[in-house]
C-alpha cells in the first residue's frame, strides 16, 4: 500500500460560505424545509434563465424522478424505455408505480442511450422515454424529442450528472421534455449532502409534484407554520411521499450553486489533464462535448483497450495498492438478479454496455483535487499500463 495518504474517489468542497449559511439556519430555529429551500428553488430556477421553469426541491433525484412519472400518470400496465447502463434508482422509480422498464443498449462512443434502439423498443404500451446524460455528456435530446413527438409519448431526463451540462448551448434542464431531475448526492458537481430538483415548464406537472413531495397535503407545510393568522388546516388529497428538501440542505445548496461555474472550470481542467497524460496509453478515453457546448465532467470514465494487458478489476487493485479510489459506473441493470430475472436479460442482449462494463474504471476527479493529486493519479494510471 502507498505510504501517502489515501486519495478517495470522490469528495465535496465545502467552504466558510457553506458552513456559515448551515450556522445561520441552526440558530434560525427553522431547520426543515422553510425559507432557505424555496430561495435555493428561485436560485436554481435564476440559474436555468427561464422563467416559465419551476423547480421544486427534493431531498434525492430518485425523489424527484419518481414524483415527475407519478405526476404524468404512469401506472400499471405502462412501460418506460431507459438504458441498462445506469444505477438502478433511473429504472426502480418506474417500478415503484407498477410500471414497467424497457432496457435498451448504449451507443458504444458515448455510454449514452442508443437512440436508434429507443425507436425499436416502442411497443403500444410504452409511455415514456427516461434517457440519462451519462458522465455529464448530454445525450442527443433533440432526437429524442423527435422520437417522442412522433409516437406521443412523454420524456423525463435523469439529468443526475448533468449541471451544468449544455446541448446546443442550452443548458439540460430547459429543453423540451416534460421534465429533468438533478441529483446533489455527495459526490455530484454540487452537493446539498443528499437532495434533487424537478423542473419543469408544465404548470400541472409541477403543481402535482408539489403535492406529492410532501404526504399530498392541500397547503404546503411552510405556509402553515409561518402563517400570522391561525392557519393550521389542511386537507390530504392524494396518497403523496415525503420527499422534501430541509432547509439545512438548501443551505448548503445556495453557495454551491453560486460556485457551479467555478466547480466546472476545475472539472474541465482536470479531464484536460487527464487527456494529456493519457494520450498515448492503450484505453478509450471519454468523450469531450461538442464543439460550444458544456461537459460537466462529473466523472472521468477510462476504458481499458483489449491491448491494455490488465483486466479491470486488477487495474482497480493496483490503483487501490497505490492509495488511490476507483469506481465503476455502472454494474449495468441488466446483470443484477432483480432486472436480470424479472425481464429474463442476458449480456448478449447488451454487448456494448456489457463490454463497456468489463473495461471501465472512474477515475478521480472532484474539485478538492490539487495538481499534484491529479499528477499522483496520472502516475499511477501510468505505472500499471506502460
Amino acid at each position: 500500500m502507498s505510504a501517502q495518504p489515501f486519495l478517495p474517489f470522490a469528495l465535496p468542497e465545502l467552504g466558510d460560505d457553506e458552513i456559515a449559511e448551515v450556522v445561520d439556519t441552526l440558530k434560525s430555529g427553522w431547520i426543515t424545509t422553510g425559507p432557505k429551500a424555496k430561495r435555493f428553488e428561485q436560485a436554481f430556477a435564476e440559474f436555468l434563465g427561464d422563467p416559465q421553469i419551476e423547480c421544486i426541491a427534493v431531498n434525492s433525484a430518485t425523489a424527484g424522478l419518481h414524483l415527475a412519472l407519478e405526476a404524468i400518470g404512469l401506472g400499471p400496465g405502462d412501460e418506460v424505455i431507459t438504458t441498462t447502463h445506469t444505477f438502478t434508482a433511473t429504472a426502480e422509480v418506474v417500478r415503484y408505480l407498477g410500471a414497467d422498464v424497457k432496457l435498451v443498449d448504449i451507443d458504444p462512443a458515448t455510454l449514452n442511450i442508443d437512440i436508434a434502439a429507443i425507436e425499436a423498443a416502442i411497443t403500444p404500451k410504452t409511455r415514456a422515454i427516461l434517457p440519462v446524460h451519462y458522465a455529464g455528456l448530454a445525450v442527443d435530446m433533440l432526437a429524442i424529442l423527435d422520437i417522442a413527438r412522433r409516437h406521443g409519448l412523454r420524456v423525463i431526463e435523469d439529468a443526475a450528472h448533468a449541471l451544468p451540462t449544455t446541448l446546443e448551448k442550452e443548458l439540460i434542464g430547459t429543453l423540451g421534455s416534460d421534465a429533468a431531475v438533478f441529483s446533489f448526492y455527495a459526490n455530484k458537481t454540487m452537493t446539498t449532502g443528499e437532495g434533487g430538483m424537478l423542473v419543469t415548464r408544465n404548470a400541472e406537472l409541477a403543481k402535482r409534484a408539489r403535492v406529492m413531495r410532501l404526504h399530498g397535503m392541500s397547503r404546503d407545510a411552510f405556509d402553515r407554520f409561518t402563517a400570522k393568522v391561525p392557519s393550521w388546516y389542511y386537507e390530504i388529497v392524494a396518497p403523496g411521499f415525503k420527499y422534501n428538501l430541509t432547509d439545512i440542505a438548501a443551505a448548503l445548496g445556495l453557495h454551491q450553486l453560486k460556485r457551479l461555474p467555478a466547480f466546472q472550470v476545475r472539472r474541465e481542467q482536470i479531464a484536460m489533464r487527464y487527456h494529456e497524460a493519457f494520450a498515448d496509453l492503450p484505453l478509450i478515453l471519454p468523450p469531450d462535448a461538442p464543439e460550444g457546448d458544456t461537459h460537466s465532467w462529473h466523472l472521468y470514465v477510462i476504458r481499458l483497450a483489449d491491448t491494455a494487458g490488465i483486466t479491470r478489476d486488477a487495474f482497480i487493485e493496483g490503483m487501490f495498492a497505490a492509495g488511490i479510489g476507483c469506481s465503476v459506473h455502472y454494474v449495468p441493470l441488466h446483470q443484477h438478479p432483480y432486472w436480470r430475472d424479472r425481464y429474463g436479460l442476458t449480456p448478449q442482449q447488451f454487448p456494448h454496455s456489457q463490454k463497456a462494463y468489463e473495461r471501465t474504471v472512474s477515475l478521480p476527479l472532484y474539485t478538492a483535487m490539487s495538481d499534484a493529486d491529479v499528477e499522483r493519479v496520472i502516475a499511477a494510471v501510468r505505472g500499471l499500463l506502460v
